[in-house]
């Protein structure tokens, strides 16, 4: 915070959205801004650009169904479509008009997906940011999808447990360009919602028809593309591959690039300032 700035009020809030309690964290005035994580991550991904997005935009920061503090359910689908259409009827349940996304990771697909539903009859979405957004132009998660959906791995990611921390450690070092940047209490962060037995069950649904979820979000990116977009990269991302940026930036006809160099998958976290200021900016234009 620089001096003359009061500090940031940031509610946690609670929603039943198809009779699961989702949390959410909302802070801020003005037009609406939904944060959305990726596969492991929850609204904690954003603990240090909700203060700073919060002071031009309402941040809402979502935990998904099945993720974060939010309750589980088997019974949920967890394809895109379906966790798109769940996060519009969240935002139907608590109100918001017109917003704007920014999603990350798997939650960038899903941020595709919800917008171009949520425009087929009204332009509800003003615009879209996408941080290293998995998609059809990047093969790393498809092989990685593949072998988590095995069912003998299967079986062994569910049994993790309380050693949960343990397998978060050795991912946070491979997702930041550079491990020396991860803030204290990082790991504990990431980690604690998982730690109960189930605690993976949501991201290994997700990933079980991940590739088929691939091939819908591509023949969807049409109707998405007078949206205008903001990519964000780190240039040492090893989960979704930079090179698909230039791919992926050519389906919109109003869009931008902005890569972080030596930064990994979570530029948000990795780099924070760097990040709030180009988001703001591309906001405020």
């Amino acid at each position: 915070m620089t001096s003359g700035q009061t500090a940031v009020e940031v509610a946690e809030r609670w929603a039943r959205v198809e009779g699961v309690r989702m949390r959410y964290l909302c802070a801020g005035s003005g037009p609406a801004l939904v944060l959305l994580h990726g596969l492991l991550g929850y609204s904690f991904s954003w603990r240090f650009n909700i203060p700073a997005l919060a002071r031009h935009r309402t941040v809402i920061a979502v935990d998904m169904p099945g993720a974060g503090f939010s309750e589980r359910s088997s019974a949920l689908e967890c394809s895109f479509r379906a966790s798109a259409n769940r996060l519009l009827s969240f935002l139907d349940c608590i109100g918001v008009g017109p917003f704007e996304f920014a999603g990350t990771s798997h939650g960038g697909a899903v941020a595709m997906m919800a917008a171009a539903i949520a425009n087929q009859k009204e332009k509800r979405l003003q615009s879209l940011v996408l941080v290293a957004p998995v998609n059809p132009w990047s093969d790393h998660g498809q092989r990685l999808s593949r072998l988590l959906s095995q069912p003998v791995v299967s079986a062994l990611l569910r049994g993790l447990g309380p050693r949960v921390a343990a397998a978060h450690g050795i991912l946070l070092r491979r997702l930041y360009g550079d491990p020396s940047r991860i803030a204290q209490g990082t790991l504990e962060g990431y980690s604690k919602p998982y730690r109960a037995p189930g605690g993976l069950d949501y991201a290994l649904r997700i990933l079980s028809t991940w590739n088929t979820d691939m091939r819908e979000l591509e023949s969807t990116l049409p109707k998405i593309a007078k949206i205008p977009a903001l990519l964000m990269w780190g240039s040492l991302d090893k989960a979704v591959d930079p090179a698909s940026a230039e791919i992926l930036r050519r389906k919109f006809h109003h869009s931008m690039v902005k890569i972080f160099d030596g930064v990994g998958h979570l530029p948000y976290e990795e780099v924070p300032e760097e990040f709030n200021r180009a988001l703001v900016d591309f906001l405020n234009r």
